[in-house]
């Protein structure tokens, strides 16, 4: 049923129907406002979009960390930094193969106990070492530091005439052979045990036992221990310390070098040079 057909039914006149629509129309032009529709925000496109996130999605695999950067390495230590050499020096190496000049005397030497002289650099180490082992029960006392020439062919003289040449030759350098000459060497004694002073049994003491472990904090190292025997060529001698120096010694310690001659390479063993 068309529009038309619909309003005739109700019985209104097709034409009163038309001036009932006209009349609503005009209506709308001379009477009141029609209510205005409501505002439309404004919103701008950087808005609408999404921003992106990092956020894991749940169940998402978790991203590994990064990699910490690789530590630098370490600067190698410098074993060239002194002579090996030079009598002067405080890495000279003096062994059965590298003597010492028979005149050289050390420029600097100081006292260090009575009628005991060791060089000025060695001293204050020296003096530092004593009192750290006291507190722990070792009572180091000084018994020998520089010798000359002279001076050590009497000592090796006596230690042959009583000894026996053998013996001699693995305790006692030959005069010019002896790292006493460089004033860079001490022998100390057991104030607990005197008895084994200069004897193997030092190194069963209070002294010998916290030498062998903490000598290398003052830069002194046990110069002749069993393990190296074969390569400075004399027995142990737990008394016998020689002075390097706070950083070298440290470096010894670290890396488990036994002996200077291992270290810098330099020949040593039991034979003398020219026999």
């Amino acid at each position: 049923m068309t529009r038309r057909t619909v309003l005739r039914a109700v019985g209104v006149p097709l034409g009163v129907a038309a001036l009932v629509a006209g009349v609503g129309a005009a209506a709308g032009l001379w009477g009141a406002d029609p209510e205005p529709p409501p505002a439309v925000a404004t919103v701008s496109w950087e808005g609408v979009l999404t921003a992106p996130t990092t956020a894991p999605t749940p169940g998402d695999p978790t991203p590994e960390a990064p990699a910490p950067a690789p530590e630098p390495p370490a600067p190698a230590f410098d074993l060239t930094r002194h002579s090996t050499t030079d009598p002067t020096s405080p890495w000279v190496v003096v062994n059965k193969q590298h003597p010492v000049p028979a005149e050289h005397v050390p420029p600097d030497l100081v006292d260090v106990a009575p009628g005991v002289q060791l060089r000025a650099d060695v001293a204050p180490d020296l003096a530092a070492m004593v009192e750290a082992a006291a507190p722990a029960g070792a009572r180091l006392g000084v018994l020998s530091g520089y010798r000359s020439y002279r001076d050590q062919a009497a000592t090796r003289a006596a230690i042959e005439a009583r000894r026996g040449f053998e013996h001699a030759e693995r305790y006692s350098a030959r005069p010019g052979f002896s790292e006493h000459q460089t004033g860079l060497a001490v022998d100390l004694g057991s104030g607990t045990q005197p008895g084994c002073d200069l004897q193997s049994c030092f190194a069963q003491t209070a002294e010998g036992a916290w030498l062998a472990e903490h000598a290398w904090e003052f830069g002194f190292v046990v110069r002749y221990t069993e393990a190296n025997t074969e390569v400075t060529g004399y027995a142990p001698e737990g008394w016998h310390l020689r002075w390097v120096g706070r950083d070298l010694a440290a470096y010894l310690h670290g890396a488990g070098v036994g002996s200077l001659e291992e270290a810098f390479g330099v020949p040593g063993g039991p034979i003398y040079a020219g026999g």
